[in-house]
């Protein structure tokens, strides 16, 4: 049954509006409906209108949260962007094609990406930048260093949880391995490496950043 209040004073309306969001869980509402009730008066906009300008501003503003939370979950070791990278300084690498990867197509489908090529070449740039696109898609992405994963590997095996770890690592949507090849894996850590892999390959994407040497730098997708 829906309670009518006629005659509230905007002191009490206010109080009312803060509960209100306090119980739906709007902050953003709670924190700016004075504003925008302000800017409504002044620009005499309809009641719809001012609906529509509160609900999205508290959707906006629930989509960045997500982001941030996707992207701090995939625990990269820093920030970068696509739009930081220098092109100029790395010609070998086509802006097309990688402004054509930061849709995230290619993780909708679960195919994987390489990035190879020599040291100083943008590669984990590149692979923290795109990973962070995919996380602002949507995505639930992870990063690790190749030595790290394998070493983590190796630990879950050891203490039998090796099939949890593998699980905990096949839910992203994006698994980003950086500096493959750059430390040489013993033998054990990299055949479970490959595990992780394999149970990835046609179902969720991995993108991986190597550190082999090649005469010019090279990039596969």
């Amino acid at each position: 049954m829906t309670t009518k209040r006629r005659g509230m004073t905007e002191e009490a309306a206010d109080a009312a509006i803060d509960q209100a969001c306090r119980m739906l869980r709007m902050p953003t509402i709670r924190n700016s409906f004075t504003d925008y009730a302000d800017r409504a008066g002044r620009e005499q906009m309809s009641y719809r209108g001012f609906l529509a300008e509160l609900l999205l501003a508290e959707c906006d503003d629930r989509a960045r949260r997500r982001s941030e939370r996707r992207i701090k979950a995939a625990k990269f070791p820093r920030e970068k962007s696509l739009r930081a990278f220098d092109f100029d300084a790395n010609p070998n690498i086509d802006p097309a094609v990688i402004h054509t990867l930061a849709k995230c197509e290619w993780v909708q489908k679960g195919q994987p990406l390489c990035l190879i090529g020599d040291s100083g070449t943008g590669k984990s740039h590149l692979l923290i930048a795109l990973g962070t696109e995919a996380a602002m898609a949507g995505y639930r992405v992870k990063y690790t260093l190749a030595t790290q994963l394998a070493n983590e590997l190796v630990e879950a095996a050891d203490e039998m949880t090796l099939a949890k770890t593998i699980a905990r690592y096949g839910r992203v949507d994006l698994l980003c391995i950086d500096e493959l090849g750059y430390m040489q894996l013993d033998r054990r850590g990299a055949e479970l490496l490959f595990q992780v892999l394999t149970e990835r390959e046609e179902k969720a994407s991995v993108a991986i950043a190597s550190n082999e040497s090649f005469g010019k730098a090279h990039m596969f997708a």
